[in-house]
């Protein structure tokens, strides 16, 4: 008896104490509200118990001021209403124009802000008790929200939507285990972990009526397309403003239309907006490959924007959500396999996806795209006083989605998407690259299917940002990539992948000698990844099943590292390559500089252009200490002509690719090189017939091919270094360390992608372990005999006869004659790539 008293009197003590702190509440904000309605009649007076009523509503707790929360939302609105209307351009009748001269609003800027900073507050901490209380706070903040730049500040503009996002947070699942709202995420799909700072925890509270599911009901249909034109149009405003836009506006009103959307969280209720929403989306990331300056240039505005049309895609288009319409199987987003089962739930699936006709309202099915709503979707009814009136709406806002409307919305979808993110794959700002990995893995991972037509543009993205700068992004991107092998997708990916790298070779010259560096290095690397992480059983099937299509891929190749593509690009990157001072005649400094820097490296080490540039500095060479050569002759290596076609990372990427396709079997590698051998077979069969028939090197070089013929031999000679190169033990071990196997935790991989299930981490296999299987499975004693093969050629007298100067062309009957320097310097260039062959396996 004595303990229950005891109890008795703490719970006696606690309930007193939240009386006191009720009543204290109630006082404070009494004064405040007073000073509010003060202030709306007054509107000069100086709004000095705004900042006050916010810093009390900051540090407040939320279960003390929710008894009060209509109680201080009364004076807020109210004030609200004034700062809109004072601001809102008086209605005219007819459409004649009229100048209205400015005046000074009734509520001031300053009162206007403050009003929405302690609304925002207000509504992070407190629940929203009805849905008719939800109703007339968005019918406030519509109209705040349809004000221009010019009748309401920046401040202002951004606060309402924070105001909207606040009152979408409130929203949550109800406790009734039947209701609709369990359908929804609640949350945006592709979160960043940066973003979740200004997303606060709250509980949810118990009401009468669910929010969550009035909000993706008929009835709230056309208040959602309102807002998600409201949203669109106010970050397109932004953007069209230029250097004076507002990009934290821009960056809020996506965001805002992201938590929309989760909010809504059904295909039902989302899919009619998706013509509008995903054209504005794509015109967003269309501008920023353009502008990288002001609001439509802004980093985070176009992340946010990746991360919102992404999820939209994956909110409307999901595999698992649209299978009844593609007439698939349960088990559709992993096996594709056509539904022929007539059971109950299959039925029942497709009754569920049936529009309900209401009495007021008729089905309105939009089977085509494009005569579905756009970004100014219909307006429900606003009126001056009372709530949203959805009787003025002709039809209701669903689109049935069938298999003709899911084929149409996808191609439409991958145009936009096609144009846009492979350009954003290699954007500047990490950020970006972050946000479209984030959208890749969401859609690779939930629209596999439904985007099927994106999937190779999707996985090709991927493989671009396994190969970022970034290694956060990097990273990211290889564990992805690697769960989708180990998941049971990896039959539809390699399949994927096989094609991809057959569209990749084809246009590989036309990428590397025609486009800019950054965008070809992007284009090797992805032809790099595929080959790798595929294993060797796609080179086998690909490049190794006949001398023809080995022949043909090797020739493609060998046109890439050509020395005439040092000719390829722009002119203005011939004429900018060139380091000449006045017109085309070159400085004394530079001519200095020039001799000071070949008499500290070889001859043979320069470029061809430096090697016909001054003939007089070229007998002039230096000892070079011993490791000085080990380095110079030392692999991987570009050569020097390459240095006018791109940078060193394209050729490492390029170098790379080669290095993988040599010796997956047995056989391969005497197939491989008797290609490139096959050049320097017919340069040894040319020298010896001028030799025989007592020919000059002048008359031999001028005759038609025999200058293309050196220059395909010494090109020859690069592929081979790089092809046998391959086969070293350190090949493996540098790939691992490239895409950072060694650090990799494979249990990582759970859960990486966005969503995706089916994936089986512990299982998988790393790459550099299926590429180390199939080196050992090689045989040692074919190894040697290609390389001797190869030895064989490399010493034959005839290519060792080739002269390097005027001097040693004298020795030839009719060496008197002039010939080019091209000649000397092609000669040593060939000269060089067998030097550094015979140093790396013969020394």
């Amino acid at each position: 008896m004595e303990a229950i008293e005891e109890d008795d009197g703490n719970l006696k003590a606690t309930n007193f104490d939240e009386d006191e702190a009720r009543k204290r509440t109630f006082s404070e904000l009494k004064t405040y509200n007073l000073d509010l309605l003060d202030l709306l009649q007054n509107p000069k007076k100086k709004p000095s118990s705004l900042p006050q009523l916010h810093r009390f509503l900051s540090r407040s707790s939320p279960h003390t001021l929710q008894p009060f929360f209509d109680y201080t939302l009364f004076p807020l609105l109210l004030l609200l209403d004034a700062a809109v209307n004072c601001r809102s351009p008086p209605k005219v009748e007819g459409s004649v124009m009229v100048d209205i001269p400015k005046v000074p609003h009734k509520v001031s800027d300053v009162a206007a802000e403050g009003v929405l900073q302690c609304l925002e507050e207000l509504l992070k901490k407190c629940h929203l008790g009805s849905v008719d209380q939800m109703v007339v706070i968005l019918k406030k903040l519509t109209y705040a929200a349809m004000l221009s730049p010019s009748e309401a500040s920046e401040e202002f503009r951004e606060g309402v939507l924070r105001c909207f996002r606040a009152v979408l947070l409130c929203l949550h699942l109800c406790p009734n285990k039947s209701c609709s709202c369990k359908q929804v995420n609640g949350m945006p799909a592709l979160l960043d972990g940066r973003d979740m700072h200004s997303i606060l925890p709250k509980d949810a509270s118990e009401t009468e009526e669910c929010l969550l599911a009035f909000l993706h009901s008929q009835t709230a249909s056309a208040a959602v397309g309102h807002w998600l034109s409201l949203l669109l149009k106010a970050a397109d405003i932004e953007a069209g403003r230029g250097h004076r836009g507002s990009a934290k506006v821009r960056v809020e009103a996506f965001f805002t239309l992201r938590m929309l959307v989760a909010k809504v969280g059904t295909a039902d209720a989302i899919a009619f907006f998706l013509p509008g929403v995903v054209s504005q989306f794509a015109k967003v990331l269309h501008v920023s490959k353009t502008m990288i300056s002001g609001a439509a240039g802004s980093v985070e505005a176009m992340d946010q924007a990746i991360r919102g049309l992404a999820e939209f895609l994956m909110l409307v288009l999901e595999d698992d959500a649209n299978i009844s319409g593609l007439g698939m199987s349960v088990n559709a987003s992993t096996g594709f396999h056509s539904n022929t089962d007539d059971s109950a739930i299959s039925f029942l699936e497709q009754l569920r996806h049936l529009p309900v006709k209401s009495q007021d309202q008729s089905v309105m099915a939009v089977e085509n795209p494009s005569e579905a709503v756009r970004t100014d979707s219909p307006k429900f009814g606003l009126k001056e006083k009372g709530s949203v009136n959805s009787g003025n709406v002709i039809g209701s806002f669903h689109v049935s989605r069938t298999k003709d409307w899911i084929i149409k919305t996808s191609a439409h979808v991958n145009k936009l998407l096609s144009a846009t993110f492979p350009h954003l794959c290699v954007h500047s700002a990490k950020k970006v690259r972050q946000g479209v990995l984030a959208a890749v893995r969401g859609l690779l991972s939930k629209c596999s299917y439904t985007l099927k037509d994106s999937r190779l543009m999707l996985l090709e993205c991927l493989c671009v940002l396994v190969c970022d700068d970034s290694e956060e992004v990097s990273s990211t991107a290889q564990i992805f990539l690697r769960s989708l092998f180990s998941s049971n997708k990896k039959h539809h990916v390699q399949c994927d992948f096989a094609e991809i790298f057959s569209r990749s070779i084809e246009k590989l010259p036309k990428v590397v000698l025609g486009s800019e560096d950054s965008r070809a290095v992007s284009e090797v690397q992805k032809l790099l990844v595929v080959i790798y992480f595929s294993g060797p059983q796609l080179v086998v099937d690909h490049l190794l099943q006949s001398p023809v299509t080995t022949a043909r891929f090797l020739d493609v190749f060998a046109l890439c590292f050509s020395q005439n593509s040092a000719f390829a690009g722009s002119l203005d990157k011939l004429i900018s390559a060139r380091p000449s001072s006045a017109g085309y005649l070159h400085s004394i400094t530079e001519m200095r500089a020039s001799i000071f820097t070949n008499e500290n490296k070889a001859g043979t080490d320069a470029t061809p252009s430096e090697v016909s540039k001054f003939p007089c500095t070229q007998s002039k060479k230096a000892l070079c200490p011993l490791e000085n050569v080990h380095k110079e002759y030392e692999l991987p290596r570009m050569p020097p002509w390459f240095v006018n076609v791109g940078s060193q990372k394209l050729y490492l990427a390029l170098a790379g690719i080669l290095r993988l396709v040599d010796c997956r079997s047995e056989r391969s590698l005497s197939i491989v090189t008797d290609v490139p051998l096959s050049y320097i077979r017919k340069l040894v069969s040319e020298v010896r017939l001028k030799e025989n028939s007592k020919e000059s090197w002048q008359s031999w070089y001028h005759r038609t091919g025999s200058g293309q013929l050196l220059r395909q031999a010494c090109t020859a000679v690069c592929l081979l270094n790089e092809i046998l190169f391959g086969v070293s033990d350190k090949l493996v071990d540098s790939f691992a360390l490239m895409f950072d196997e060694f650090g990799l935790r494979w249990e990582d991989t759970e859960g990486c992608g966005g969503g995706s299930d089916n994936v089986e981490p512990l299982h998988s296999v790393p790459s550099a372990s299926i590429w180390k299987i199939s080196e050992e499975k090689r045989a040692k004693s074919h190894l040697i005999d290609s390389i001797g093969s190869i030895l064989h050629e490399y010493l034959s007298p005839e290519l060792w006869s080739l002269p390097l100067d005027h001097k040693s062309s004298f020795e030839q009957p009719d060496g008197e004659e002039d010939i080019t320097l091209h000649f000397f310097n092609d000669a040593a260039l060939l000269y060089q790539e067998r030097y550094i062959f015979l140093h790396q396996y013969c020394t």
